[in-house]
């Protein structure tokens, strides 16, 4: 699978940057939660032949002791969502949790995404999930009282929207080998870069894994579900991973797109997103990786490109440091996203279960974080300015669905953001 010029130096920078900026985690974890982190990474940047399958949970599912009861969905959920990431750590500690919330009451934001499941397979809470039981993926839950953390954000007015990371997964390669990638030579996990495994991306049961925890995360009163990590692998020894689902003759961006129809069928009343590389905006190819930005309009209420300034090579667009131009990247970028949504809506293709012509609103991620230069509120400024001149000016006037701010420390640039 052919990669341009752009995206191969694109990914390269993606992946060094993975490695190079950690995020910071909390220490404090909170009663009833497992260990405290340590001072390894808990979240990344960003912000992915047998017969078996997985049998989805179908139970509601039960709050644990000490926990709320299961809660509604907010009823009047924002049309334009103003959102920060918050760890799963920060989510399960309370006076972190507390700040957060008195930030977005102080401003202009209206929503939050909180780690359900994150970069490493964890599971941030205790669930009914009996998959998720079995490969003991929530037996460090940083988060006690899930229940109790949606009623206390519903309760202030707050959007609440479940990160769920999808084919990298070390916690479930493990407990299922027979669904992962190997090494070839050793017959052992394969694992990238970072030393993380992946699922196979065209396995079932992984899929059907993944259904199981957006249901329980939407029963307990999650108002959304975003999907990170939806692709293939593209850093480590590539060559010595072999598939155990995948023949590595269909076309890498053809089992995404199934990934994504078969998300949109068994969440079909949900609110499901999906995180997309940046230069999926701008490329043609699927970055060889799977992801072309048509196929995640067709099937999610809202895409969320991962427009960081700072992780586009030396020479896009003509910029050597192009993290020093946040403005003129990511109008570029999103300008790029928001014709090639024109083009889909004008065109005749449709998702089986999608109405002809709805497809998903933009809602960039917007980088408050140093890397390629020192993020001031002026420098974040520009990324709104960026994100509004190019999608409220849109052609088809529902393209923006707002914006999502990502900081793996969770510490904001309060003057960056209108007050209340």
């Amino acid at each position: 699978m052919r990669l341009t010029l752009y995206s191969i130096f694109g990914l390269a920078a993606f992946y060094g940057i993975f490695i190079l900026f950690r995020p910071l985690e909390v220490s404090i974890a909170p009663a009833g939660a497992g260990p405290a982190a340590s001072s390894s990474s808990s979240v990344p940047v960003a912000a992915e032949k047998s017969s078996s399958t997985t049998k989805q949970a179908t139970d509601t599912p039960k709050p644990t002791s000490g926990d709320a009861a299961l809660q509604p969905q907010l009823k009047n959920p924002p049309e334009i969502a103003k959102a920060i990431y918050i760890s799963a750590w920060s989510a399960g500690t309370p006076s972190r949790i507390k700040s957060l919330v008195d930030l977005v009451k102080r401003t202009e934001l209206n929503a939050v995404v909180v780690d359900v499941k994150d970069y490493s397979g964890y599971v941030s809470y205790v669930t009914d999930v009996r998959e998720v039981r079995e490969a003991k993926s929530d037996r460090e839950p940083r988060i006690a009282r899930p229940n109790e953390l949606i009623k206390m954000l519903h309760d202030n007015g707050i959007y609440v929207i479940a990160r769920v990371t999808v084919f990298q997964d070390s916690i479930f390669a493990k407990a299922h080998p027979e669904w992962a990638l190997k090494n070839k030579a050793t017959g052992k996990l394969w694992v990238d870069r970072k030393q993380l495994a992946w699922m196979d991306p065209a396995g079932k049961p992984t899929w059907d894994y993944h259904v199981a925890i957006a249901k329980d995360a939407l029963a307990r009163g999650f108002d959304e579900v975003n999907f990170d990590y939806i692709r293939f692998p593209s850093d480590g020894k590539l060559s010595e991973a072999s598939y155990p689902f995948w023949d590595e003759k269909t076309p890498r961006s053809k089992i995404i797109r199934q990934f994504f129809v078969y998300l949109r069928e068994q969440l079909p009343g949900a609110r499901i997103s999906a995180d997309l590389f940046g230069l999926a905006t701008v490329n043609r190819d699927d970055l060889g990786i799977g992801q072309i930005i048509e196929d995640a309009y067709r099937n999610f209420d809202y895409v969320y490109p991962m427009v960081y300034p700072s992780h586009y090579a030396p020479g896009f667009i003509g910029y050597t440091n192009p993290g020093q131009y946040p403005y003129e990247v990511m109008k570029y970028s999103l300008d790029r996203a928001r014709e090639r949504r024109d083009i889909l809506i004008r065109g005749t293709s449709s998702t089986p279960g999608i109405p002809q012509g709805k497809v998903g609103k933009l809602r960039p991620w917007i980088q408050d974080f140093d890397l390629g230069a020192t993020y001031t509120a002026g420098m974040i400024k520009k990324e709104f300015q960026a994100t509004y001149d190019s999608l409220n000016m849109a052609s088809s006037s529902d393209a923006y669905g707002g914006w999502a701010i990502w900081d793996p420390a969770n510490t904001y640039t309060e003057s960056a953001l209108l007050a209340e």
